[in-house]
């Protein structure tokens, strides 16, 4: 296997050497030295075996006329705390060649792709969540012509160093109508429809349980725009799929996700929703936390990326939730009196997620391993809250050189299931241990620009919880230099926690430098321990003291 790899880098090489061709490589390392914090892990439970830690990885990428290539060499020695155990070693992880022969595109190895939305099919990399589905098989991409456009798929997918069982085959027909129909343009009128298919195969072991060999699931979508009005959905159906996920229950699989949204100079609208009821996919029935999910589920709530709300952000319950979203935004005009010489920005948001209706069966069975799991009504809402966000922002520009944005926030975090993973049987069953926290926080952040183009950013931030963390204040002040430094440090204090021995400092000072495209930081501090969230998926971060490094760079 080394030797086919070194061939590999052999051949991207070769041809540069002679004039021919283009590399590109990117290089990304992180590391991190931990110390010992009796306060912070008394018992250290989370302390590692090793205090330095560090991952990094290179991609290398050759391109020449219709021909690309690339590899990826991933390096875990070992992961760092917080990322799945798995990724511990090296190698290369990620190879290609992609041929593109005018509309028609071909890829073997490893790839990375979507049908719609993601309801039944996407295969993706979010680094920072340590999770990588990639594809490692063929991918076929081409234009039918008349605005018709086809993708199809087969391979396994990613499973750290590996790769998982099941095999995955899918296609993807997307029609843009304005192209059969150019009257639609002259009315204004932009419309697209779309459908897929995925099918899994993973030959079924249980002496108890006759598991299906093969899992389809298929979805249909539309996208229409007319004017300052779009509405886009998609609906996904998945053929019963028993797994670790859903307790090994026969129950089909269905999604819907709607969003219709409205802008002009000024104002903007968006309104979504969406339903999603026992709709686990992946390619392993067995797999659990990131490993192998074909699918991706949106989570129709509002990220935070100021820290103290960000302690309380949403995952997506991939067993049924349904919600939605509003969002209104207005812009005082600029030079009105309310407005203001550069305008002033009201945002307002919010969204809600809970359970879906789940109704014991005829033979009074409820989510029990070999059953339908339960009858649902698609008009009824479920008993349990999730999760609720209303927030309000309101930013200003004064002058040239100071702008300012305040933001609050009113939360309502169900613990038992978002933290706890806590089920609705489980709940239903004792609904005394439902735990839901209402959380108000306010955050102010201020900008200065300072002579000899520095910056100057602060943020104040105030969160009220009437349980879990309890409350919390922080301050942060981030000083710009120049293009090429940055000096930032803030301090979270935990002031009101329920446990008085928790009511703890977490501060951290961090050094940002650029020198072209080389990207150098390093930190040191305290890490609260937590959930961190990106676009609905979800890692538990441990606790930790110590130096952290990353650097970045490309050639």
């Amino acid at each position: 296997m080394k030797a086919v790899q070194l061939a590999l880098i052999a051949y991207f090489l070769m041809p540069t050497l002679h004039g021919q061709g283009k590399v590109n490589v990117l290089f990304q390392s992180d590391a991190q030295w931990y110390l010992e914090d009796e306060v912070l892990d008394p018992t250290g439970e989370f302390y590692p075996d090793e205090e330095f830690l560090s991952q990094g990885h290179a991609l290398i990428t050759y391109k020449s006329g219709d021909f690309t290539a690339g590899l990826r060499y991933e390096n875990y020695q070992n992961v760092m705390l917080g990322f799945p155990a798995g990724y511990r070693g090296e190698g290369i992880a990620y190879r290609y060649a992609q041929w593109q022969q005018g509309d028609w595109n071909f890829t073997v190895g490893n790839y990375y792709e979507q049908f719609g939305s993601g309801l039944i099919f996407r295969s993706y990399e979010e680094r920072g969540l340590g999770l990588d589905n990639a594809m490692d098989g063929v991918r076929l991409i081409g234009d039918l012509g008349n605005g018709l456009q086809i993708k199809a798929i087969m391979g396994r997918q990613r499973l750290y160093f590996t790769k998982g069982e099941g095999v995955l085959r899918g296609v993807d027909l997307g029609w843009d109508l304005t192209q059969p129909f150019p009257k639609l343009s002259d009315k204004n009128i932009y419309a697209s429809i779309g459908a897929s298919f995925v099918s899994k195969f993973q030959r079924g072991y249980d002496p108890v349980l006759n598991l299906p060999n093969n899992v389809g699931a298929w979805a249909i979508r539309g996208d229409v725009s007319k004017g300052l009005w779009n509405w886009s959905s998609e609906y996904a159906y998945k053929i019963n799929d028993p797994s670790y996920d859903n307790g090994y229950i026969y129950r089909p699989g269905q999604a819907l996700v709607s969003t219709l949204t409205f802008a002009k100079k000024g104002f903007g609208l968006l309104l979504s929703g969406k339903r999603i009821d026992n709709m686990s996919f992946r390619s392993d029935r067995n797999a659990q936390q990131f490993d192998l999910f074909v699918n991706f589920l949106p989570s129709n709530t509002t990220p935070h990326f100021y820290a103290l709300p960000s302690l309380y952000p949403y995952a997506t319950q991939i067993n049924g939730e349904q919600g939605g979203q509003v969002e209104v935004s207005y812009q005082l005009p600029r030079g009105s009196k309310l407005g203001g010489k550069y305008g002033t920005l009201f945002v307002f948001n919010a969204s809600i997620a809970q359970s879906i209706d789940k109704q014991v069966l005829d033979d009074g069975s409820m989510s029990q391993a070999g059953s339908m799991g339960y009858q649902s009504d698609w008009l009824k809402a479920g008993e349990i809250p999730y999760f609720q966000d209303i927030n309000a922002s309101w930013s200003r520009k004064y002058s040239r050189s100071y702008k300012t944005m305040l933001t609050f926030y009113d939360l309502r975090y169900n613990k038992t299931v978002l933290i706890d993973g806590v089920g609705d049987a489980g709940i239903l069953d004792s609904p005394d241990m439902d735990s839901v926290i209402h959380v108000q926080a306010v955050v102010w952040e201020n900008q200065f620009r300072l002579a000899n183009k520095q910056t100057l950013r602060s943020e104040i931030q105030l969160a009220l919880a009437d349980g879990y963390r309890g409350d919390m204040a922080m301050g942060l002040l981030e000083w710009t230099i120049s293009s090429n430094w940055t000096l930032a440090a803030q301090d979270i204090y935990n002031y009101g926690h329920p446990t008085p021995s928790r009511r703890l400092h977490y501060p951290i000072v961090s050094v940002i430098h650029f020198n072209g495209p080389t990207r150098f930081q390093i930190g040191y501090g305290r890490q609260q321990q937590g959930v961190f969230c990106v676009g609905g998926v979800c890692r538990v971060v441990p606790p930790s003291n110590g130096l952290s490094i990353s650097i970045t760079s490309s050639l």
